[in-house]
């Protein structure tokens, strides 16, 4: 059939419609192409859009397989959480808590003990009730006794309180107060503290805690001892030790006027006073009723404690002139330490 050129055929009739595929693009990319080649729709998230030379039912079938072909590469499976069976663990874990007999054979240290659960259990905040709750794993002995691995030698006095509230004697006070530290027995604690020596110790430290550096004064006296020990190879070394209640020192005339426990005067006048003195090491001031020879027995008996020989006596006062007719007159002692 031959057209003019209005697009018509020689007997007037418009021309049959002719699908033909376009030829793709050159910015086309090469994926694109060969779905126009093959006559298969190119897949879209949303949209499908369908190129076809004929309205055949099999190529459309195959465009819309192709489509749904494309569309699965770009789609996740979801993700199934998993699953946990918590009510299986706790019935596990319960049943996991071991199981305590009525009388507990314990060893201790290697020394062998027996009581009963309820009396391990009188306090419940305590590290023997903890133990034996059946929280957690103790382990026992070659003859199935259950290990505690400590020294065993205070254990009854611990055992006896928990009984029947019994306390230790006087000389075993301090040891048992340190192993209720141990144990966390809070109760055989407070009954402990006020009773001799720990009630001594308490008001003795409330004295010397007006004392900044007490520890590291004594720490200062031992490692210089040591030293001149060393370097002159001697039995023992002499240190001086200055020990003063007052910050300022105070003339015969301004006596009667001191009636609290410390002098007061102005900042300016103050700093005409302050001096070092020439000693190894200086404890003081403080404002207790407390004196100075009950810091020198606090000294001698913490170093006693320590094994550490001393005898101390006062050797005179410190002469250093400050202003007017004020003198120092700190008193001076000289400490021997003897090391062997």
């Amino acid at each position: 059939m031959q057209q003019n050129g209005a697009g018509e055929t020689s007997n007037g009739e418009p021309p049959a419609l002719s699908f033909r595929t376009p030829s793709p693009l050159p910015m086309a990319s090469s994926r694109v192409r060969r779905f126009a080649q093959e006559g298969r729709a190119v897949p879209q998230p949303r949209v499908m859009v369908v190129f076809s030379a004929a309205s055949d039912t099999d190529k459309q079938d195959d465009a819309m397989s192709g489509a749904e072909c494309a569309d699965d590469e770009y789609r996740k499976p979801p993700i199934s959480a998993p699953t946990l069976n918590l009510g299986k663990s706790l019935r596990t874990f319960s049943s996991a808590q071991e199981q305590f007999p009525e009388v507990i054979p314990l060893n201790v240290g290697g020394m062998y003990f027996t009581t009963r659960l309820s009396t391990l259990r009188r306090y419940e905040d305590t590290m023997l009730a903890a133990m034996f709750s059946g929280r957690h794993h103790i382990p026992r002995d070659a003859e199935g006794r259950f290990f505690i691995d400590r020294d065993g030698k205070y254990f009854g006095d611990i055992l006896n309180f928990l009984r029947e509230g019994e306390l230790p004697k006087r000389d075993r006070v301090r040891a048992v107060h340190r192993e209720a530290q141990y144990y966390a027995i809070g109760p055989l604690l407070d009954s402990l503290e006020d009773i001799q020596p720990l009630t001594g110790e308490k008001v003795r430290q409330a004295f010397l805690d007006l004392l900044p550096y007490y520890k590291e004064n004594l720490e200062r006296i031992v490692e210089i001892a040591k030293l001149r020990a060393m370097q002159r190879k001697a039995r023992f070394a002499k240190l001086k030790v200055c020990v003063y209640k007052e910050e300022m020192p105070i003339t015969p005339y301004e006596r009667p006027l001191f009636n609290s426990l410390r002098f007061e005067r102005t900042e300016n006048e103050a700093k005409l006073f302050e001096h070092h003195c020439e000693v190894d090491v200086s404890f003081g001031p403080w404002e207790a009723v407390a004196d100075v020879y009950d810091l020198l027995h606090c000294i001698v008996s913490d170093l006693a404690e320590r094994g550490i020989t001393v005898d101390q006596q006062c050797i005179g006062v410190c002469d250093k002139h400050l202003i007017n007719h004020y003198y120092c007159k700190r008193p001076i002692y000289e400490f021997k330490i003897t090391w062997w």
